[in-house]
């Protein structure tokens, strides 16, 4: 079967997602096209969520142009799309002399990358900021814009955005190869897949660690990605959310990180070695060289409370460390959002925009809808509601006074609510990104079951069935025990 849109957008991860709810506002039919069988299950998984504020890149690369204007709409964004967002403020700190100088350069970079409120502060005002800072930090650029997010659930709300404004969004649908019609400013695209064939008007090329071989299978651009690989360590809750803490950054990367989350957990993060496309490995000596990094930062951090420890890749672009957004020299009708690594979901809304820009200015007719809405009503959260709320949910329905995962106090009818979402969670791990149940500190030792029961049960299908990720990954096989998933 083929189905023919005018856009098509390969690649469902924050920087595809984004665009596709950015664009949903036009009289446009937009296809999202997936490999894999959910959203975001490549780079905007794995990384810590950090909405950096846009002092690190250099002046005047593609990267320091939708930084900052990034950072600075996600106010906005959290507002309409119902995510949580904390724009808590961060601090580099600094130890020496060496260590203030080249605070002073970021500080500049900054401004010039149009920054708000950057400065240099003291030791006083560092702890009063954050006390659990490190008492040997000197100095530290004092940044308010900057803030945290979930990044998967900014793009599984982007999306579900999306969609209710009629996009149609495809998963486990590879591209497995590109057909090109027509010449010049008349090209039209057929993108096979074993979902189905996809016919288009204009190709956008969001397909992360895969954008290389979406360029050279449309015949456009030709350009290798490096895996460059990051482990990251989340700890267990706290009781107070540490502000974002960096050290000095290196040419390549902004060192090990320390910094809370929407949650309340503690995350550090990232490693930077370049390693074997799809490595997804952790590794002892990058886990410890995050927790020592992270001591030297915050000094009392318990980081035997590690609940959990993971990697991915970021998309780079061999021989850049930018971004590459725009529209293809060697095929009109092919736009690219390629290499977007750090800072990509911090420009994740800059882009959509600058994407919309790049597109008008390619003569793409870009007509508003009158019925477009912005809003997207966030899920209930359970854990995060009044008594009285959720005295009324469980008289709506008593499976919300069902409680499956008790780290993070979901019950059934949360999972109930992922799954039929549109679109919904088909797997352990998209349950997980959608209500955290499995997310808390057992990992899934006591609820894994019970989700695995409840998907059986809505997707219409076998225990054995069930997946805990994409293809493949299937949790139960040969018989199973009476009642033991019940």
């Amino acid at each position: 079967m083929t189905e023919t849109f005018d856009i098509a957008i390969v690649g469902a991860g924050i920087t595809g997602c984004a665009i596709a709810r950015q664009l949903a506002r036009y009289d446009l039919s937009i296809c999202v096209v997936e490999a894999a069988n959910d959203v975001a299950l490549g780079a905007s998984k794995a990384n810590g969520g950090l909405v950096h504020a846009g002092y690190d890149p250099a002046p005047g690369t593609v990267k320091a142009q939708v930084n900052a204007r990034g950072c600075e709409l996600y106010g906005t964004w959290a507002q309409e799309l119902g995510f949580l967002f904390r724009r808590t403020g961060s601090m580099v700190l600094g130890f020496n002399d060496e260590d203030r100088a080249h605070l002073e350069k970021l500080r500049q970079n900054g401004l010039a990358n149009g920054v708000p409120e950057l400065s240099i502060i003291g030791p006083e005002r560092i702890r009063e900021l954050e006390p659990r800072a490190s008492a040997d930090a000197t100095c530290a650029l004092w940044c308010p814009s900057t803030g945290f997010v979930d990044p998967f659930e900014v793009a599984i709300a982007a999306l579900e955005n999306a969609v209710a404004n009629g996009v149609t969004f495809m998963r486990s649908a590879p591209v497995e190869a590109i057909e090109i019609a027509g010449s010049g400013d008349d090209v039209r695209f057929t993108l096979a897949t074993p979902a189905g064939d996809v016919r288009c008007r204009y190709l956008i090329n969001a397909a992360g660690n895969g954008a290389a071989n979406i360029s050279h299978m449309a015949g456009a651009e030709e350009f290798q990605m490096v895996w460059r690989q990051g482990n990251i360590v989340v700890l267990d809750k706290e009781p107070r959310t540490l502000m974002p803490l960096y050290p000095v950054p290196t040419p390549i990367s902004k060192g090990v990180i320390v910094t809370g989350t929407v949650h309340g957990n503690t995350v550090i993060t990232a490693t930077a070695a370049v390693r074997e496309p799809g490595d997804t490995q952790t590794y002892a000596s990058d886990v410890n060289a995050l927790l020592t990094g992270a001591r030297k930062l915050v000094p009392d951090l318990d980081t035997r409370r590690v609940v959990r420890a993971f990697a991915g890749g970021r998309p780079v672009i061999q021989g850049t460390n930018d971004f590459f957004i725009g529209q293809s020299a060697v095929v009109p009708g092919l736009f690219q959002a390629a290499g977007i690594q750090s800072p990509g979901v911090a420009s994740a809304p800059a882009i959509a925009e600058r994407m919309v820009q790049v597109l008008r200015n390619a003569g793409v007719p870009l007509r508003e809808r009158a019925d477009w809405d912005p809003i997207r009503h966030a899920p209930d959260d359970f854990d995060r509601e009044t008594l009285a709320r959720k005295e009324e949910l469980i008289k709506s329905d008593p499976a919300w006074g069902q409680i499956v995962c008790r780290c993070e106090t979901v019950p059934e009818a949360e999972i109930v609510a992922a799954i039929r979402r549109h679109p919904g969670a088909v797997s352990v791990e998209g349950v997980k990104r959608r209500c955290r149940a499995g997310m808390g500190r057992c990992q899934s030792g006591f609820c894994q079951s019970r989700v695995v029961a409840i998907l059986a049960r809505e997707l219409g299908c076998d225990p054995s069935e069930v997946l805990l990720e994409d293809a493949g990954s299937w949790l139960v096989e040969g018989p199973l025990k009476g009642g033991a998933l019940g």
